[in-house]
């Protein structure tokens, strides 16, 4: 076998390796929150154990509460998720193309944002009133500044011999932007999305502190002010896991998109 042949070759087991390591650690931590908690080094009203938060989880869950927070949560997320970063993509490719545009949005863009999640919930509070909409917009804002920095940032530096290449066959405009400058940079995409999408999870948590019934941040705030912090837990491990089940998903996205335009 030549040596070719034998780098090509992928490796046996690399993926249940990668997740075996990747999980190596969450369980060490496990094991150090039972211990910790067993031996009364830290106080159970401080941080109960693993096993008193799957208590609680099974509460909500024969209450029937438990899935539909989570489902409310996740339908949140997705929708402001899938707005934001439409319009990211939209002034992104805007800004990164036109230097009138970015001179003139820029500043603008850049002031806004620094605004902190919280800053807004009172004014879509007032807008939009408490509702569906004033929670989604907070998302889409979380989500659409990510993909509006990287995405504009890649197109300004978009190899000009592409461009010429493309202009060469007659394409201009959209044409050019979808056939040949978006393609290129869909490893910046890429990044974009998942940055907002991590985004989206945060300003969905400070949507539903401030004014919603329902839904994981809802169930985090009147947590707090019960001193459930069995349920403050079980909230805060459901929130990193539905991030990695939905920043998982993602990454097939990701690997369909650089197979076939990378």
């Amino acid at each position: 076998m030549s040596h070719v042949e034998s780098t090509a070759r992928p490796r046996r087991g690399g993926w249940p390796r990668r997740l075996a390591l990747g999980a190596l650690v969450p369980l060490l931590i496990l094991v150090a929150w039972e211990v910790v908690t067993a031996t009364g080094l830290v106080p159970a009203y401080r941080l109960p154990g693993p096993l008193a938060v799957l208590r609680a989880a099974g509460e909500l869950q024969a209450a029937g509460e438990l899935w539909l927070h989570v489902a409310i949560s996740v339908q949140r997320v997705l929708i402001g998720f899938a707005i934001g970063s439409v319009a990211g993509l939209a002034v992104a490719s805007l800004v990164g193309l036109s230097r009138t545009a970015d001179t003139l949005l820029g500043p603008l863009l850049a002031a806004l944002r620094a605004v902190p999640s919280l800053a807004w919930v009172p004014l879509l509070i007032l807008w939009m009133q408490i509702g569906e909409t004033s929670k989604i917009t907070l998302i889409a804002i979380g989500a659409f500044f990510p993909v509006l920095t990287t995405v504009s940032s890649a197109l300004r530096h978009t190899d000009p011999q592409l461009v010429e290449a493309g202009r060469a066959f007659g394409l201009r405009g959209l044409s050019l932007l979808r056939t040949v400058q978006l393609p290129a940079a869909v490893p910046a995409v890429i990044s974009g999305l998942r940055l907002a999408l991590a985004q989206s999870w945060l300003f969905l948590v400070a949507a539903e502190l401030i004014a919603s019934s329902m839904g994981l941040g809802f169930l985090l705030n009147d947590s707090q002010q019960n001193g459930r912090v069995d349920r403050i837990l079980l909230t805060i491990v459901l929130l990193a896991l539905l991030g990695t089940a939905t920043n998982a998903l993602l990454g097939l996205i990701e690997k369909k998109l650089l197979r076939r335009w990378a």
